[in-house]
């Protein structure tokens, strides 16, 4: 536990950027692969069939959500006390919105048990066909996928706010705070073009770039936590 007792030590940075690659490896599994390999789009009867044959990789790609909203609780109070002595209502605001995320993410598995229930045909429904029911788990299962694009919304203030910490800090390179800032703004983006704009290719050029970004920033920012840390910073005070 003592890694968790000092913001500034190394330790406590490494663990962090621990926690961070974790979410990349679970998230990735989870809300990438697990979906590329089992949805069958527009295809109800095929995506539930896929779930049927292949029921060992959807339990491991709810094990990788749970996994990866674990990590997302550590690495929200974690970044919050390393940068609240840059400025502590921006830090706490970041905190909550990427927790606000997770609680998005837990909501749709709700979803997920509701659309398995219904394909498996263990909720007595004796009014309806087995097509309707096959109907209605399919509607939940877009539920629960719309859900990727509410949180989207949270995260992208998270990596505002985060960024805007690193770049106003000494602690780490503002070009990953930048990459942050402005590549975060990619999944608002990915949002708004999948609710209003489904069409516009323009538009996905822009999100698949915006992301690419905040990937690569991302990614070196897990590993600078981990291998080096925090630069010696000077004392200062808190800015408001």
């Amino acid at each position: 536990m003592r890694a968790f007792e000092d913001p500034s030590s190394l330790s406590y940075s490494r663990m962090t950027g621990t926690f961070y690659l974790a979410i990349a490896l679970a998230g990735g599994f989870s809300i990438l692969y697990v979906p590329v390999m089992l949805n069958v789009p527009g295809d109800p009867a095929a995506t539930f069939d896929n779930i049927a044959r292949h029921r060992g990789l959807f339990h491991a790609g709810l094990i990788g959500d749970v996994l990866m909203m674990t990590a997302e609780i550590f690495v929200s109070a974690m970044l919050y006390f390393i940068f609240r002595i840059v400025n502590p209502t921006l830090a706490l605001a970041a905190c909550f919105a990427r927790l606000m995320m997770v609680a998005v993410m837990g909501s749709m598995l709700f979803f997920h048990a509701g659309a398995l229930a219904l394909a498996d045909g263990n909720v007595p429904l004796g009014s309806f066909s087995e097509a309707q029911r096959l109907q209605l788990a399919g509607l939940m299962r877009h539920v629960h996928d719309a859900g990727v694009w509410i949180w989207q919304v949270f995260f992208c203030l998270h990596l505002i706010l985060l960024g805007l910490l690193v770049m106003r800090s000494d602690l780490y390179p503002r070009l990953i705070g930048v990459g942050l800032l402005v590549g975060g703004t990619g999944y608002l983006v990915d949002s708004v073009q999948v609710f209003a704009l489904p069409e516009a290719a323009t538009l996905k050029a822009v999100k698949v770039a915006l992301l690419m970004v905040v990937t690569a920033a991302e990614l070196s920012f897990a590993l600078l936590l981990i291998l080096r840390g925090p630069r010696p910073s000077k004392p200062h005070a808190v800015q408001g």
